[in-house]
């Protein structure tokens, strides 16, 4: 078994380096040697939760997209498996889903920009809890960790062990529905895909990989008129967004607490395990993100329970309007879509401190520089427009105040619409130039 389970999360760091066809290879030894071994139940569901009913385990699925290159650091830190995670694993039905198409997106809702997420589910398709956490697009140490992952596994167990009483408590952990049942049903994805696996041609491009989900959920919007809703551009919040820094090896401990953050004005103390949160109990900083997703834009308050120095500490999280805007959005993958959408094809970093002070920009002030620019379709609406790398983007459709490329998105996604025309105001090498780019679908 433990064969198989670093077999096919070393498989990852395989696939992004690879060509297509050596790709397609991988992706099917990767399938008959997982079958062979016969430990985990291989894209079939179905058959997971069946054999869940009959034994009275409960489930842990794992949805590790094929071949996804952006979640090759996260194998690359499960590779050297802890042998904890053996015992805990054979407690479990274990269940591997390696693409998107056809799944029940009223059950599995997570970060898409993840690739790699780990559900702990009753037979009855109860959520315990989910692990896989990220926060950038390459580094992982401060988000996941195998003995992160032994205790969520752990925690799962316990969940499952009280079962059915704690019911009501795990009611929040599944959402509502979404606007499709499943991926291909979404009208970017519906001509490209379908609801299966095609293993009888190129499987690989056959596959709907996770971040597609959340990209055919903006431009559902995007597409139609309407202003994208902050929970779709903004999802799953990291802690650090309202002052929390989390031990990765740990459930949910809190490691420090950011001065005058949401989480310092509600009393949380570095070394405090949140216990719950909004009345479901944690298993991982993925449930800890979770609830933050659940929480409106519009502010509100989350009750947590604290476990600090033996004794149980209530706390109340208060969030303000537009809270979740404070995430860093543009180390995920569907932020190369946002760049199409509103940069015309461009990348952006803000100036350091001296810098700003040297070119004479206060700061607040927009000072964004072009670190990149696309070359090819609709990705090289700005490089055709005239922009440059090095330019200093000072004004973007008349505001002066977008310090981050997620600013940048959020106002064009909420304000403007595809086909608007926007002026984009730069400095290159000290001298002001201004520039006109539309916005693309």
């Amino acid at each position: 078994m433990r064969t198989a389970f670093v077999f096919w999360l070393a498989l990852g760091s395989l696939l992004s380096a690879a060509p297509p066809n050596l790709r397609e290879q991988k992706v099917r030894a990767d399938k008959a040697k997982v079958e062979a071994e016969g430990f985990w139940i291989y894209n079939d569901l179905e058959k997971g939760f069946a054999q869940a009913r009959a034994t009275g385990k409960p489930l842990v699925v794992v949805l590790r997209c094929i071949p996804c290159e952006e979640c090759v650091k996260l194998d690359d830190e499960l590779v050297d498996t802890d042998p904890v995670i053996k015992p805990l694993l054979e407690k479990y039905v274990c269940v591997r889903i390696v693409g998107t198409n056809g799944l029940d997106l009223s059950l599995f809702q997570y970060d898409t920009d993840q690739s790699f997420a780990v559900f702990l589910l009753n037979a009855d398709k109860t959520i315990y809890g989910r692990f896989g956490t990220r926060s950038h697009r390459t580094e992982w140490v401060g988000d996941v960790s195998l003995t992160g992952m032994a205790k969520a596994l752990a925690r799962g167990l316990e969940l499952h062990a009280a079962f059915p009483g704690n019911r009501e408590s795990l009611a929040g952990k599944r959402g509502p529905a979404t606007e499709f049942a499943s991926p291909e049903q979404y009208p970017a994805l519906k001509e490209k895909y379908t609801a299966t696996l095609n293993y009888e041609g190129n499987v690989v491009q056959s596959c709907i990989h996770c971040h597609q989900i959340g990209d055919a959920q903006r431009e559902l919007y995007w597409k139609s008129g309407k202003p994208v809703p902050e929970s779709v551009m903004f999802p799953a919040p990291h802690p650090s967004v309202v002052g929390l820094t989390l031990d990765p090896r740990e459930c949910a401990t809190v490691l420090s607490v950011e001065p005058g953050s949401a989480a310092a004005t509600a009393g949380i103390q570095p070394g405090d395990a949140i216990v719950s949160l909004a009345g479901q109990p944690l298993v991982s900083i993925a449930d800890v993100q979770w609830v933050l997703h659940r929480t409106p834009a519009e502010g509100g308050t989350i009750k947590a329970e604290l476990q600090r120095g033996g004794k149980m500490v209530p706390a109340t999280l208060t969030l303000p309007a537009g809270w979740k805007r404070a995430g860093d959005i543009s180390w995920r993958v569907t932020s190369w879509g946002l760049r199409r959408m509103t940069l015309g094809g461009m990348r952006l970093e803000p100036l350091g401190e001296s810098e700003r002070e040297s070119q004479g920009i206060a700061k607040g002030q927009t000072a964004l520089r072009v670190i990149g620019l696309g070359k090819y379709g609709a990705h090289a609406t700005a490089l055709k427009a005239g922009l440059k790398e090095g330019d200093v983007i000072v004004a973007y459709d008349g505001e002066t105040a977008l310090e981050r490329e997620a600013d940048v998105f959020w106002h064009a996604v909420s304000k403007r619409h595809p086909g608007d025309k926007v002026a984009i105001k730069v400095t290159r090498v000290g001298q002001p130039m201004e520039f006109t780019i539309p916005l693309q679908e």
